[in-house]
Parts: structure tokens; sequence; C-alpha cells
């Protein structure tokens, strides 16, 4: 055996300046937007993302009205009524970030490109919707007295993710070309 490899074969020479058929999509524009091509993937994440975890917090709001309609004790106690709150925000956040996804996508969908800072802003925009409504919901699990849990700790930190995303988005909308 050998351990010789196969040599380089020469690119394909074309046009000066033109990258050769297998090289690698061009890098993202400048001001951290996706490149044009990964303008539909962006708003097919988002609509994905966003009509998913719909459905799962419409499900949860769903297991909610149910443990009230049959006055289940772990939710409906007293003693519980930080739980009961703490959930009742995990459902509400988590079903208004679902449709903010919804509108992300529509937004970047009206341009022939991405805004500027869409990348920033969506991977914000994930960040926030996982930490916010799973901050409030793991502050519910356990409760302390009448005080959340630690994972209420995941709240600011998803609070400044979604505004993060709301600004960068505002302000790739302002900057766009009319």
């Amino acid at each position: 055996m050998s351990d010789e490899t196969d040599p380089p074969t020469p690119a394909t020479p074309g046009p000066a300046g033109a990258a050769p058929p297998d090289a690698a999509p061009p890098p993202a524009v400048s001001g951290g937007a996706p490149a044009p091509a990964d303008g539909a993937a962006l708003v097919r994440r988002h609509l994905r993302f966003g009509w998913w975890t719909l459905l799962l917090f419409l499900l949860l709001g769903i297991a909610l009205e149910a443990l009230h309609g049959f006055k289940v004790g772990f939710l409906l106690d007293v003693s519980n009524s930080t739980r009961r709150e703490m959930w009742r925000l995990a459902h509400a956040h988590g079903t208004l970030l679902a449709l903010v996804h919804v509108a992300f996508a529509w937004t970047q969908s009206r341009g022939a490109a991405p805004l500027p800072g869409a990348r920033l802003a969506s991977a914000c925009l994930v960040a926030a919707s996982l930490l916010l409504p799973g901050g409030f919901f793991l502050g519910g699990l356990v409760t302390y007295g009448g005080d959340p849990g630690l994972g209420i700790l995941l709240v600011p930190v998803g609070a400044l993710a979604f505004a993060l995303a709301v600004a960068t988005t505002a302000w790739g909308v302002s900057r766009a070309p009319a």
C-alpha cells in the first residue's frame, strides 16, 4: 500500500475573478445579514419555529385549563399561587414569541435581500423564545414559599435577547432600501 493521494486537480479556468464551480458559497454580506440565498431559509426557519412553538404553547394553555377545570391542587391551592402565575406567564410569553417569529419571517420576506442584522436578530429571537417561557416554566416547577425556583434567572437573559432582537430588526427595517 502506498501513502500517496491523488494530486489536486487544477480549477477550471473561467472569467477573471470567477470562483471555481465547487467553491463555497459567498460569505454573509456586511452588517450581519445573511447572503441573499440564505434569506428564504431564514424565513422558512422562523415560520417553522413560530408555528410549532405556537402549537406547543397552545397545548400548554389547554393543559393549564384542564388543571384549572379539574380543580387540581397542584396548580390551584393557595400555596401554589406562584406556580400558577409562573406557568401562566410561560404560556403567555411563549405564545407571544411564537407570533413574533411569524411576524419576523413576514418582515424578512418583504425585501429582495435579508435586512441588515438579520442573523443576529434571528439568533436572539430563538434564544428569547427558549429562555423567557422556559425560565417562567422552570421557576414554577419548584417554588420556595412564595418565591419562584432558580429557573426564573433565565428570564432577564431572555428579555435582553428579545429586546436585542426587536431593536436589531427595527434598525434593519430603518436601514433597508425602500
